[in-house]
């Protein structure tokens, strides 16, 4: 019985070591799953801040950009569309690295009431 447990001796340590790449895997792609979902609300928010600005005559990208935060300002991309709205998109950032993912878009249009 001794040598049973001598032979064991630091196996939970060797199986928790083991496992430190995968728990630190996991623990990535649950922050870039944030960091995505978190471009996708604030593009949504940006583009209903440009569609306000364009209905008043103001800077479109610029209320766009005053919507997101500096690491999303930084791929910005507005233009407005034939029918009186806005298409806003933003580069995904990568949590690893500066690289861009992806790309996700959001569209608004202002429409006046009581007209």
């Amino acid at each position: 019985m001794r040598n049973a447990i001598r032979r064991s001796d630091g196996q939970a340590t060797v199986e928790f070591i083991a496992l430190l790449p995968i728990m630190a895997a996991v623990a990535l792609l649950a922050w870039q799953i944030a960091v995505a979902g978190e471009a996708m609300w604030m593009v949504a928010g940006a583009a209903r801040a440009a569609a306000r600005a364009q209905a008043l005559g103001r800077n479109v990208e610029g209320a766009a950009a005053a919507a997101l935060t500096p690491r999303l300002r930084a791929d910005l991309h507005v233009r407005t569309t034939a029918s009186s709205g806005v298409d806003v998109s933003v580069g995904i950032p990568s949590v690893v690295g500066g690289a861009r993912l992806s790309t996700v878009h959001a569209q608004a249009r202002f429409t006046p009431q009581g007209r």
